[in-house]
C-alpha cells in the first residue's frame, strides 16, 4: 500500500472491504465499517466507485470516463487522482 507517497496513473486501484454502499436518489453513499464515517460520494463519485471494483489502473479508471463522459483527458486525471487520494487517506481504498 502507498504510504507517504504520490498516487500516479500507473498505480492499482480497488475498493477495500468493510464498506456498506447505498444509492440515493442518483448518488453513492457510503459507511465504512473501520473507521465508522459516512461518506457522500455523489454521482461521479459513485461511478468511480463502481469501476474500483475489480483492481484497475489509474491510467485506466481515467481512459474510461473520459470515453463515457465530456471531459477533457487532463482535467479528468486531476480530478481522479485528488479524489482518490482523499480516500486512500480514509483507507477506502486499496493502492499499490
Amino acid at each position: 500500500m502507498i504510504k507517504n507517497q504520490s498516487l500516479s496513473v500507473q498505480h492499482l486501484v480497488s475498493q477495500k472491504e468493510g464498506n456498506i454502499v447505498s444509492d440515493m436518489d442518483g448518488e453513492k453513499v457510503m459507511l465504512s465499517i473501520h473507521n465508522g464515517k459516512y461518506y457522500n460520494l455523489g454521482e461521479m463519485g459513485g461511478e468511480i466507485w463502481e469501476l474500483l471494483k475489480e483492481p484497475i489502473t489509474v491510467q485506466n479508471l481515467i481512459a474510461s470516463l473520459t470515453e463515457q463522459y465530456d471531459v477533457e483527458h487532463s482535467e479528468c486525471e486531476e480530478q481522479v487522482l485528488s479524489f482518490l487520494t482523499l480516500l486512500l487517506e480514509e483507507g477506502i481504498v486499496n493502492a499499490g
